[in-house]
């Protein structure tokens, strides 16, 4: 049951396919469904991790798009928009989960990941490190290659590009991400961070063409784009 309405819940917060990023009519029947069981199962530790881990992603609905309905990164968005009754209940659901148990699950860990960012005041304040941990635990509990990933990306900004990126590498031969356009944005944004605009570039061109949702895709499109512009003049500085 919770991992169906999970899947409710990601579907609504970030589209398979369609011209629209998010569908909130979706995410927002899934965290009432969410809230429904936590009141018909409220000494289950993964129902109240599940529910904080959606209200805790929902928290920055506002602040995913732009006026536009174009994709906004989570480095660039507003964090005083971010919806704080949301957070709240999130916290407190999430604090639920901790009393509860002491060995916690995969929802339960992924509502903490969440939390280290909904409590940050920006990308370069948050607990990195801390997330990076949560990565690793949760690898035990459910390994896959998604959180694997997720990890890599954790590790990127707590240790640097570089580090992250020699894990991404490792993970370009795993079956289960051969078509998911996440693991070439994520090579694509790291080898940007290093400077090496044209291969970044051909990773977002790479993830573009894997995107099966219409905003997205154009926001990696764009960000190709962007990475070869550097990349020419970076090559003209060099002639």
């Amino acid at each position: 049951m919770l991992e169906v309405v999970y899947l409710i819940f990601n579907e609504g917060h970030t589209a398979t396919s369609g011209a629209d990023l998010m569908r909130p009519s979706l995410a927002a029947e899934a965290i009432r469904i969410g809230a429904l069981l936590a009141t018909l199962a409220p000494d289950e530790a993964e129902v109240h991790g599940l529910s904080a881990l959606m209200q805790l992603h929902a928290s920055r609905a506002p602040t995913r798009v732009d006026a536009e309905g174009e994709p906004v990164l989570l480095v660039d968005q507003d964090r005083s928009r971010w919806d704080r009754g949301l957070i709240a209940g999130g916290l407190a659901a999430l604090a639920r989960a901790d009393a509860l148990s002491t060995t916690p699950g995969a929802y339960h860990l992924q509502a903490a990941i969440v939390a280290c960012h909904a409590t940050a005041a920006s990308v370069e304040t948050t607990d990195w490190a801390r997330i990076a941990a949560l990565y690793g635990e949760l690898a035990l509990r459910a390994p896959t290659p998604v959180i694997e990933l997720n990890r890599a990306v954790a590790i990127s900004r707590a240790q640097g590009a570089a580090a992250g990126l020699a894990l991404l590498d490792a993970l370009r031969g795993e079956p289960a991400l051969a078509r998911y356009h996440l693991l070439p944005s994520a090579r694509a944004d790291l080898l940007a961070r290093l400077g090496r605009f044209d291969e970044a570039r051909a990773e977002f061109a790479r993830a573009a063409a894997l995107a099966g949702n219409d905003r997205q895709r154009q926001r990696l499109e764009a960000r190709a784009a962007a990475c070869g512009n550097r990349a020419k003049r970076g090559s003209t500085r060099d002639s």
